[in-house]
């Protein structure tokens, strides 16, 4: 397998094209699920709160992220204003729901993909990266001609259109969508997006498609592949036993799959009494048990 990134594999046209075909959309945007047909490119905004420019709230190496991730220099993550989603809970809701951030151009971008990539990180990762495809693509011509040559890994909330991940296919090297609900009822209660399992699922199967099973270097680190996060939520509220079993039947039992522990009633989370506490130990264990015993084991933490 190449060490180069699929981004570095393909020509430049290539990327200018599909930068341009994305910037088209927003004219009219329909670049997520939500089809808000704003005109962003005239600076209109939609459900993203997001015009012409990505809002960015910060960029570091970051260390908590999964160890494949992580490694020993850190990920470089760039932290997106806005979000096509708006969940209660958000422990980021400052950035995703409140805009913090300022507005960067496609040159503020690539300088800091390529200053991440000074510091030493392993890969480049778009935190909240669905609404700003445009952007992104628009400021990678512009990386890769600075020499980025970096992992690129799209940590998203999984809420997506299969028609702008087509626009990424041999462009980003590392998925990782979070799979946050097996039902509908509680993905639009608590996360407003009504078709968010169908839509979650098919895209999962595209990501699965483009980049397979997740691939780690002789070191430990992620360098191509699907990395799913699911968040456990109290009282068996985001469906895990629906989403592992999901994963193990129609994407791979091979999936890398980080069933997570951290959920704390952050935002406005308290205006449903079911989420107004931490999940205890027994909830935990019970998501571990749903995913291990179908089938998924890789990435999945021990009790």
């Amino acid at each position: 397998m190449s060490h180069l990134p699929g981004y570095c594999l393909l020509p430049v046209k290539e990327l200018k094209d599909r930068a341009s075909a994305a910037l088209s959309r927003i004219a009219c945007c329909d670049i997520c699920p939500r089809c808000c047909a704003v005109d962003r490119l005239s600076d209109q905004r939609g459900f993203c709160r997001t015009g012409r420019l990505a809002g960015v709230a910060s960029y570091t190496p970051h260390f908590g992220e999964e160890d494949c991730l992580v490694g020993s220099a850190g990920s470089g993550t760039i932290f997106f204003s806005g979000c096509n989603l708006s969940c209660l809970f958000c422990q980021n809701y400052d950035i995703s729901q409140q805009g913090a951030g300022r507005e960067a151009s496609a040159e503020e971008l690539a300088r800091m993909m390529l200053a991440l990539q000074d510091c030493g990180c392993h890969n480049i990762n778009f935190v909240t990266p669905t609404h700003v495809v445009p952007q992104i693509l628009e400021a990678l011509v512009l990386a890769r001609e600075g020499g980025l040559h970096l992992p690129l890994v799209y940590n998203s909330g999984g809420y997506e259109s299969i028609e702008t991940l087509r626009l990424l296919e041999g462009v980003i090297d590392i998925y990782m969508p979070d799979a946050k609900y097996g039902q509908d009822g509680p993905a639009l209660k608590y996360s407003g997006a009504p078709d968010y399992v169908e839509r979650m699922k098919a895209a999962l199967k595209e990501m699965h498609r483009q980049v397979g099973d997740l691939v780690l270097d002789e070191a430990g680190i992620a360098r191509r592949g699907l990395l799913v996060r699911h968040l456990v939520l109290p009282e068996g509220a985001a469906g895990t036993a629906e989403v592992v079993s999901f994963i193990s039947r129609e994407i791979s039992k091979n999936t890398y799959i980080n069933v997570m522990a951290q959920y704390h009633p952050a935002y406005n989370a308290c205006r449903f009494p079911e989420l107004c506490r931490t999940i205890t130990a027994r909830e935990y264990a019970q998501a571990l048990d749903l995913a291990a015993d179908a089938g998924l084991t890789r990435g999945l933490a021990m009790l």
